[in-house]
């Protein structure tokens, strides 16, 4: 569970919610954050019936999670460049 716990925090790094710890900056990086996200569908479709209950649940509601801040984090950004005159690359 510790490597799932490390792309998850990688996933939400990526989208700005962790500042880096050196710099203090908050990274917006939607690729690497896309890439975190996708390998914990791999790993939770991969471990499919091979976890305890408390393990699936905690899987199931981080990739809830870090979805839903993905998107949101998404519409904001284009938000934000919209009323900036910029476009959001994804």
């Amino acid at each position: 569970m510790a490597f799932i716990m490390s792309l998850n925090t990688s996933a939400l790094f990526h989208l700005g919610e962790i500042a880096d710890p050196e710099t203090g900056e908050k990274i917006v990086d939607f690729s690497l954050a896309r890439h975190a996200i996708d390998t914990l569908v791999l790993l939770q479709e991969k471990t499919k019936g091979n976890l305890d209950a408390d393990e699936t649940e905690m899987l199931k509601n981080i990739l809830y999670d870090v979805k839903i801040r993905f998107v949101q984090t998404v519409k904001d950004k284009k938000a934000s460049e919209k009323s900036s005159g910029n476009e959001c690359s994804i």
